[in-house]
């Protein structure tokens, strides 16, 4: 007895759509959405109808694009602007059909220029760097020829140095006006709290807090200023109190690289007995969620994280597809949050 034909309708039933979104997925009809298409052609090739009797399935179904590879030495926790960041990220990756696989690097992997052991580069097809703040080991990855991308990076990195894109959170004109703004309302005696050495955001921060000083026809009092390796900011619970202490004066106002460094500051500072901020200002970046809990509430600057996520990803597509483009450094805009940490600044 003869096998009976394979028709369209088959195809439809098998799948439970109509026979005519078939029929139209079959010969390429544009409106049919590719995850149907794949799914009708998938089909079609099982049941061996006509012209796809014969082919292997795996010659003729789109492969997964690839993969992308994020590098940090510290996964960021649910207060750290980078998490809110890679849920941008990932999404848009995902939409583009890409696999997102997270990579810890160690200490004793940077000190090795070792890749980490789950990385195999040969699988994959881009790189992301988040909180990668060793100038030897950016440039380790970015010679491995595979197309990368940072999200901030050393603050010793010219960003010309390394053969690869980079994306930040404008960091010196919000704390050049954060600062402005405190010496406009007669907060002439600022402290900086953070190493501007730890990584290119801190390090465009201080650079923002100076220029702003100079400007007012200022000089930067580094007795008012705590600029340690950033090591010592999470060491010890005690340890910012110490640093107060030692202070012979202490400043009008602290404009700190971060919302974590500027909670402590503000815990340093109740433990004296002083009030935030009838005694002392104090202001942050990053606009945590912990900023908006703490009492007085924080000044700070915000970060669009999950923007800069998508626009980081987009970077990253664009130079996959195409690697020889030139590499570029995009800055993202912030926005200055007034609260009360600072008191009623105009």
């Amino acid at each position: 007895m003869a096998k009976e034909k394979i028709t369209i309708q088959d195809i439809a039933d098998a799948l439970g759509i109509s026979r005519n979104t078939a029929s139209k997925a079959l010969n390429g009809t544009p409106g049919i959405p590719e995850e149907t298409k794949n799914k009708v052609i998938k089909k079609a090739i099982e049941l061996k109808y006509k012209q796809f009797a014969f082919v292997d399935s795996e010659s003729i179904m789109p492969k997964n694009p690839g993969n992308i590879a994020l590098l940090t030495c510290n996964l960021p926790t649910l207060s750290h602007f980078g998490s809110f960041l890679i849920s941008g990220l990932e999404i848009k990756i995902s939409s583009e059909g890409y696999n997102l696989s997270i990579h810890i690097v160690r200490e004793a992997e940077i000190n090795a220029l070792a890749l980490p052991n789950n990385f195999e580069p040969s699988k994959v097809d881009g790189i992301i760097c988040i909180e990668m703040f060793d100038k030897r080991y950016s440039e380790m990855i970015t010679d491995l020829g595979i197309p990368a991308i940072f999200i901030d990076a050393a603050a010793d990195v010219f960003y010309s140095d390394l053969k690869a894109d980079f994306i930040l959170m404008e960091n010196e004109f919000s704390t050049y006006a954060m600062t402005k703004k405190l010496i406009e309302n007669g907060h002439t005696e600022i402290g900086f709290v953070g190493d501007y050495n730890h990584c290119k955001s801190f390090n465009e921060r201080w650079s923002g807090f100076n220029r702003a000083i100079a400007d007012c026809n200022l000089e930067t009092n580094l007795s008012y200023c705590i600029t340690d390796e950033d090591r010592f900011f999470s060491s010890e619970t005690d340890w910012l109190d110490r640093q107060l202490d030692n202070m012979k004066q202490l400043p009008a106002a602290f404009v700190c690289a971060n919302d974590f460094i500027a909670i402590n500051v503000m815990k340093a500072i109740k433990s004296k007995n002083m009030q935030i901020p009838e005694d002392i200002a104090v202001c942050g970046f990053d606009d945590s969620l912990e900023s908006r809990i703490v009492e007085p509430h924080l000044t700070t600057v915000h970060i669009f994280n999950n923007e800069m996520g998508i626009i980081a990803a987009d970077m990253l597509l664009s130079r996959i597809k195409n690697p020889s483009k030139p590499f570029q450094t995009t800055h993202i805009r912030t926005e200055l949050i007034i609260r009360e940490s600072t008191g009623d600044l105009k």
